[in-house]
C-alpha cells in the first residue's frame, strides 16, 4: 500500500512566518527606542519642539504660540506608559516644592494599598508595588535640590520607574472600579468597566486616552491639564483640564500617541 505523501499548508505557514517577522521587527524597534531615549529626559527649551516641525506649517505654527504659554518640555519614551510616567514626575516634582501638599499626598499614597485591596485586588501583588512606590515618594520629598536630582534618577532606572507605572495604573483601575457606574458611560462596546481595566489600564505598554486621565485626577485629587497639538483648525494646541474648573498641577502636551511634560 502506498504511503500518501502529508499535506502540506504553505499559506497558513506562509502567513505565521509573516507574523513572526512582524513581531520580531516590532521588537527590535521597541529595543531600539529603548536605548535610545531616555525614560523621561531633562528639560529641554520649548524651542527645540519648533525645530521639530521646520517641514510642518500646522505644527510648526502650534508649537510657536505654545512658546508663549510655556518656557520647557521634558520628553518621556513613547512606550505606552509616557501618560503615567509623565504625570508623576511632574507631580513629585512640583511637590517637592510644596511641603503641605506633599505630605497629604503622601497620606493618601499609603492609604492606597488598603483601598485595593478592599476592591479585590490581591494584597501580595500590591504590597510589592506600593513598598516601591513609598520609597520613591520618601526619597524625594526632602524639598531639596538634591531631590530633584534623585526624582530624575530613580525615573531613569527602570525598575523603580516602571514599579511607580504599574502602581499608579494599579491605583487608576481601582478609581475606575469604585466608580463604576459613573465611568461606565465612557467606555464603548459591550466592555464592563472592571473589563476595561484588565484590558487597557492595569497592563503596562498600553496608551491612555481621556479615561485614564479622568480616574488619575480623581484618585489623587489633582488638577491636569493637557495640551492637544493635532492637525486641528488654528493655530492653538487646544487646552482640555481633567477636572475642569480646577487649577491644574500637572501640565502635559499630547501629540498623537504620546504625552511629554511642559512647563508654564
Amino acid at each position: 500500500m502506498e504511503n500518501k505523501p502529508s499535506q502540506q499548508k504553505p499559506a497558513e505557514n506562509t502567513e505565521v512566518n509573516q507574523d513572526e517577522l512582524i513581531l520580531q521587527q516590532q521588537r527590535r524597534i521597541e529595543k531600539e527606542i529603548s536605548e535610545s531615549i531616555a525614560l523621561v529626559g531633562e528639560k529641554e527649551p520649548l524651542q527645540s519642539l519648533e525645530r521639530e516641525y521646520l517641514e510642518d506649517e500646522v505644527y510648526l505654527s502650534k508649537a510657536k504660540t505654545l512658546g508663549q504659554k510655556y518656557s520647557y518640555i521634558r520628553r518621556t519614551r513613547p512606550d505606552g506608559n509616557c501618560f503615567f510616567r509623565a504625570f508623576s514626575y511632574a507631580y513629585l516634582e512640583r511637590l517637592i516644592d510644596i511641603k503641605d501638599e506633599f505630605e497629604k499626598f503622601r497620606e493618601l499614597a499609603l492609604k492606597s494599598k488598603d483601598n485595593l485591596v478592599s476592591l479585590g485586588f490581591p494584597e501580595f501583588t500590591v504590597e510589592d508595588f506600593h513598598d516601591t512606590f513609598m520609597e520613591v515618594i520618601d526619597k524625594v520629598g526632602a524639598g531639596t535640590e538634591a531631590s530633584r536630582l534623585e526624582l530624575h534618577k530613580l525615573f531613569n532606572e527602570q525598575g523603580y520607574s516602571d514599579y511607580v507605572v504599574v502602581y499608579l495604573r494599579l491605583i487608576a483601575s481601582g478609581q475606575l472600579q469604585r466608580e463604576a457606574d459613573f465611568y461606565q458611560h465612557f467606555i464603548e462596546g459591550d466592555r464592563t468597566v472592571t473589563e476595561f481595566c484588565h484590558q487597557e489600564v492595569e497592563p503596562m505598554y498600553k496608551e491612555s486616552d481621556h479615561i485614564h486621565i479622568i480616574a488619575m485626577s480623581a484618585a489623587l485629587g489633582t488638577g491636569v491639564q493637557v495640551r492637544y497639538m493635532d492637525r486641528g483648525a488654528g493655530t492653538e494646541a487646544t487646552a482640555h483640564d481633567f477636572p475642569e474648573g480646577v487649577p491644574p498641577a500637572v501640565h502635559l502636551l499630547y501629540r498623537p500617541g504620546h504625552y511629554d511634560i511642559l512647563y508654564p
